[in-house]
């Protein structure tokens, strides 16, 4: 089984970026209010959020779980600034993306949002180290003093600092998840979310990143949704919820 260290020694993982214009200056909570998603088709509008709510805090975790189709991408999509909702809001720090012009929102999502995919989107033409520092590109630089110890300092503590010059290719499934995390966290975000982080590993390698998820979360005291169809990876999160039919609902499995 993998495993991420956790000796006292481990690297700080709550660095910040240089402030920009959209960065938020509330309590850093997550609130999402009465949230509706309509795709028009040429019969009736497909509805695939019905009203949803949640709120949460710096430091919370939630796992939401449900079948394929009920709305769960969707919803995180939304809450990323992946999708826009057709109706409600949602807030981040007392920010509202939507609110914000095109290149406020994409800086925006660069500096506050933290995204792992199923699929772990490194460019296979990039080593690890390289792939972590990619999310300064949207903030306009590579080259700020700093940037390439902070990827290596994440590297270390996602486990792979002898893995740092290392090709995906040269990866195995498990780790090349980890390197997506450690991406992830390059810019510090206030909000990490993950769509099925596991769907494609085996059973310790998925143990291995759910435990990582939620120590790294934990760490920089940010907010953590993750998706899952995986009730075991679900438990291992402080809350865990159900989409069904496109509404959110507390799941007391």
């Amino acid at each position: 089984m993998i495993h991420a260290p956790s000796h006292p020694a481990e690297p700080s993982i709550t660095s910040s970026p240089a402030s920009g214009p959209a960065r938020a200056t509330g309590d850093g909570a997550l609130r999402v209010a009465a949230l509706h998603k309509r795709y028009p088709t040429p019969a009736a509008p497909l509805v695939v959020l019905r009203g949803v709510s949640l709120e949460l805090r710096a430091g919370d975790s939630l796992a939401i779980v449900g079948p394929s189709g009920s709305g769960k991408s969707t919803l995180l999509n939304i809450i990323g600034t992946l999708d826009r909702p057709t109706e409600g809001t949602v807030t981040l720090g007392g920010v509202d993306p939507f609110a914000l012009t095109a290149n406020d929102l994409a800086r925006f999502r660069a500096e506050r949002v933290g995204l792992v995919f199923q699929d772990h989107h490194l460019l296979p033409q990039c080593t690890a180290l390289e792939n972590v520092l990619l999310p300064r590109l949207a903030l306009g630089s590579v080259t700020r003093p700093g940037d390439a110890d902070r990827a290596r300092q994440l590297l270390t503590r996602v486990g792979l600092a002898d893995r740092a010059t290392h090709l995906p290719a040269e990866l195995s499934g498990g780790e090349r998840q980890r390197v997506a995390v450690a991406r992830a966290l390059m810019n510090a975000p206030s909000l990490i979310l993950a769509d099925e982080p596991t769907g494609n590993l085996d059973a310790a390698a998925s143990a291995a990143v759910g435990d990582l998820l939620a120590s790294v979360a934990a760490e920089a005291h940010a907010i953590l949704i993750v998706v899952t169809h995986s009730a075991d990876l679900s438990r291992r999160f402080a809350r865990r919820m159900r989409m069904s039919d496109g509404e959110l609902i507390v799941d007391d499995a």
